[in-house]
């Protein structure tokens, strides 16, 4: 069976890839264990001279890779650069910081010299997602390569020339042979990869439902898993904030990539006070975003990456409408080719609906209304999911306060929820457990090892 490239704004079938063979795959594992080897022993700056030669590759083919992007998910051609940008920041990032973030940390006990060391674990399973088909790979690479472990790429079915990219990147930037390799295998292949022995940890960005597959294979096999499953992120507006502020950020958030980000905006819970100035604010600027051919710079909003994903996206749209929701802007599918979906008002959502409890993954804004920012924090916390949130208030210091007590495994105030390489990124409840990026991200994939030496 192989793996299709389809232009989600054309329905068109552009390029079509093998399977990778069984005899194939025992090959990649072999090569990873031999570079797996080879590589921990690499001090953490000969690590990063590899990184920083990725992520001269990556700039220098931006708009290449930006192009491959837009074709196999409908990117805006515009933020698929931008995404590109951000893999050659975690490359240098890395680098530069890998050996301080990889320090060994003195314990501190006087009868013995006693440390913490953070060594690499050997052979990591990535199994990655198609809506930020190179970012979300570099997310996890750039962190588990400095560690010192080894990399195998399980993208997503509908992105094999992303993947296929991303492995060439790590070739043409003179990487050990097997140190990154992408297979282009589905769910059985992965079951069996993730017992195979040879494999050392696992993670997984994806569905709810596919974590929990991941997790209770590797934990028959006992293997280290991080698991990032999407989220509803609530974007709270409280009635002293900044409304043109807190619009136009929350456009930003919810419509980029089409409203299919992990860490969208996709719950606007609103003090009732300010929801109507609030709402015109944003009608207005939404009303405004140009739709169409992603690639034209110009654009800022294109299809959905696939036209199964449209319907259930609709069908979420539907049941809210038929308990009561209104349709303050879109909410319909509209005529001709490609998997086009309006940028889209829900309002009036309430408990009971499916848009109410789960995850909205396009261009569709939920509207809650609460009574006071107590209500907004209960509104926010009532949902299976905790991946980021963000909560707009002209008071910092009262923001801050009330975003620690936001169940979610990253919390802005005033700002838009974001992935950062200096930061951890991860999310509680549904949203899964472990971190990637960061000091936290970088020391998932290690032996945190105690070294007692007596004098």
């Amino acid at each position: 069976m192989s793996f299709d490239s389809i232009n989600p704004a054309t329905d068109e079938r552009v390029a079509s890839f093998p399977e990778t063979r069984p005899d194939e795959i025992e090959a990649a594992l072999a090569r990873a264990t031999q570079a797996a080897g080879a590589w921990r022993v690499q001090s953490a700056r000969e690590r990063g001279a590899l990184l920083h030669k990725v992520g001269t590759i990556l700039r220098g083919g931006r708009d290449r890779y930006a192009d491959i992007i837009t074709l196999e998910v409908g990117k805006p051609v515009t933020e698929a650069r931008a995404e590109i940008e951000k893999c050659a920041w975690a490359c240098d990032y890395y680098a530069e910081h890998g050996e301080r973030l990889l320090g060994d940390e003195p314990a501190g006990i006087a009868e013995a010299d006693t440390r913490v060391a953070f060594l690499p674990l050997g052979v990591i399973l990535a199994i990655m997602p198609w809506n930020f088909p190179f970012w979300q790979v570099f997310r996890f690479a750039t962190a588990a390569l400095i560690a010192g472990n080894a990399a195998l790429l399980k993208h997503a079915a509908n992105v094999p020339q992303c993947a296929l990219a991303i492995a060439g990147v790590f070739h043409e930037a003179g990487a050990p042979e097997g140190l990154f390799q992408t297979l282009l295998v589905r769910a059985p292949a992965v079951a069996r990869l993730i017992d195979d022995a040879r494999i050392h940890a696992v993670t997984l960005t994806g569905s709810e439902a596919a974590g929990r597959a991941v997790a209770a294979a590797a934990g028959r096999a006992l293997k280290k898993t991080v698991l990032e499953l999407g989220g509803s992120d609530a974007f709270i507006v409280l009635a002293d904030a900044d409304l043109d502020r807190a619009a136009e950020a929350a456009v930003a958030s919810r419509y980029q990539n089409a409203g299919q980000s992990c860490i969208a905006a996709k719950r606007l819970i609103l003090v009732e006070s300010v929801a109507e100035p609030f709402l015109e604010r944003l009608t207005r600027r939404v009303k405004d975003l140009k739709v169409g051919d992603p690639r034209d710079p110009d654009v800022v909003m294109g299809p959905l990456a696939r036209r199964d994903l449209r319907q259930a996206l609709h069908e979420q749209v539907s049941d809210a409408l038929s308990r009561g929701a209104t349709a303050r802007l879109g909410c319909q599918i509209p005529d001709g080719p490609g998997n086009y979906y309006p940028p889209s008002i829900l309002d009036h959502v309430r408990a009971g609906m499916r848009a109410y409890g789960e995850e909205l993954f396009g261009p569709v804004a939920t509207i809650l209304r609460a009574r006071d920012s107590e209500h907004a924090l209960a509104l926010a916390n009532d949902n299976r999911y905790g991946l980021g949130a963000s909560l707009w208030t002209g008071d910092a210091r009262r923001g801050a306060a009330l975003a620690r007590r936001l169940e979610s495994g990253s919390s802005f105030v005033n700002t838009v929820v974001k992935s950062d390489p200096r930061l951890p990124f991860g999310g509680v409840k549904a949203s899964g457990y472990g971190r990637e990026l960061g000091l936290y991200g970088v020391r998932e994939f290690t032996n945190i090892k105690t070294l007692w030496v007596a004098p």
